[in-house]
């Protein structure tokens, strides 16, 4: 990796926290979702593990948000198993003493100078950065989305994908009693969690199924086929179909008229490509599109497509080597999911805290595979595990023991019970490690 600029201050400088009017760190962390909060408190954690000099507030967190949300509970929310209330938990509460935290949002990044720009207009300085701050979900891209959505019992229009939504998701599909088609999109390009989409469709298919309602659904999708991985990908065609749930792929959903339940399509690939298709819908459960944030795109940090521009192996970025970045918001090759934040979070903070006591990567540098994790549901209590890292490759935890293509009970409850347990009292805290569980890797030296 080449780098270009390095501009790097001593770690024996003492830094005193924002509250304290000098707004400088040793270690800034833009954004309090999943990954800002593990790689702050991973990062802490290394850091006094090998007695580095650490003062209160050395480490902070940049986020203006008062709420953080377990963003895979929604899914479960939108199926009617539990309340979204259980998936949210103040910020402040996840946040310890020792980490400041700067309720105010970044708004721009000023990397010759190693200052973070906030939104109010005042500037944090800090020695490394890291740059979490996840994914623009971008509504208004579908015309009419959001105006359906403000009233889903009217328009039957909703969305598991906002916290606000998810709830009103279920209430749908609760009292959907058919009376025209059921329609699930999933838009092109990159999402995160990608197998939400048809998550949901499965879920709501399998309940209508329990209650006795003949319910006719689609899957319409802007991609090329049901799942990135070609083996899960098969798989999971071979599920949508042993359910009589249709299928439409390259079709993005592009408007939605609520008055007249119609949904608008256009074709993305083929003979009848840009032709717009119109479907009447009973029932529509729409996914926006989404893509990098339009303040990162904007700065030095960002690569051509707006993500921030790091190594996909090491986490560091290709040009400010104190700058580091994971999740959503990264450049990463791989799917944006929590799963593939607690394999990356060890490896950045391995990598940072070797960098910012050594001064250099060169002597042991950690690399990322890749991994990611997407657990399927495919009905009440069944899940499909897909695990896989860099090039599409199966990654699979258990693939020795299990056929993991295969819907599974255990995955099932494991993904709707134990993880979101596990979220909250250990990966959040930076104790997950990812298919390791709370046993970190070791970095061996090269």
């Amino acid at each position: 990796m080449s780098v270009i600029s390095r501009a790097v201050p001593s770690i024996s400088r003492s830094y005193a926290t924002a509250a304290t009017g000098a707004a400088k760190h040793k270690v800034v962390v833009i954004g309090g979702g999943a990954g800002g909060l593990a790689a702050a408190n991973q990062i802490f954690n290394s850091l006094k593990a090998q007695n580095a000099s650490l003062n209160p507030g050395d480490i902070a967190i940049v986020d203006a948000n008062k709420n953080h949300d377990y963003q895979p509970g929604w899914t479960v929310v939108g199926s009617g198993l539990a309340k979204k209330e259980n998936f949210r938990r103040s910020l402040d509460s996840l946040i310890p003493a020792h980490i400041a935290h700067i309720p105010v949002n970044a708004a721009g990044f000023e990397p010759e100078s190693n200052q973070v720009v906030l939104s109010d207009g005042s500037k944090v300085g800090y020695e490394y950065l890291v740059v979490a701050a996840g994914i623009q979900t971008n509504w208004n891209k579908i015309k009419g989305l959001e105006e359906a959505l403000k009233d889903p019992n009217t328009t039957k229009v909703s969305s598991i994908y906002s916290y606000e939504t998810a709830d009103k998701t279920w209430d749908l599909v609760e009292g959907y009693r058919g009376g025209g088609q059921a329609i699930f999109t999933q838009p092109f390009g990159v999402i995160k969690c990608a197998g939400a989409p048809q998550k949901i469709a499965y879920m709501s298919d399998s309940y209508w199924k329990q209650q006795s309602r003949p319910i006719s659904s689609s899957f319409i999708t802007g991609m090329p086929t049901m799942f990135s991985v070609p083996h899960y990908s098969k798989a999971l065609d071979a599920i949508r179909e042993s359910k009589g749930i249709a299928g439409e792929f390259s079709t993005n959903l592009v408007e939605v008229r609520p008055a007249d339940k119609v949904a608008v399509f256009e074709i993305l690939a083929g003979d009848k490509k840009g032709e717009k298709i119109e479907k009447e819908y009973g029932l529509l459960h729409a996914v926006p599109p989404m893509g990098p944030l339009d303040w990162i795109k904007k700065s030095p940090l960002a690569d051509a497509a707006g993500w921030v521009d790091v190594d996909s192996a090491t986490l560091q970025h290709k040009k400010y080597e104190n700058v580091f970045s994971l999740g959503d918001s990264s450049s990463l090759p791989t799917s944006k999911t929590a799963a593939a934040i607690t394999a990356q979070t060890p490896v950045l903070t391995h990598n940072l805290t070797t960098h910012l006591l050594t001064s250099s990567l060169a002597a042991s540098p950690a690399t990322y595979d890749g991994y990611t994790s997407c657990p399927l549901f495919t009905g009440r209590g069944e899940l499909l595990l897909a695990e896989f890292k860099y090039g599409l490759e199966r990654k699979e935890t258990f693939g020795k023991w299990i056929d993991q293509s295969k819907p599974n009970r255990l995955f099932y409850h494991l993904t709707k019970d134990v993880f979101p347990r596990a979220y909250f009292g250990q990966m959040l805290k930076g104790n997950w490690y990812g298919p390791k569980g709370v046993f970190p890797p070791q970095f061996v030296p090269t």
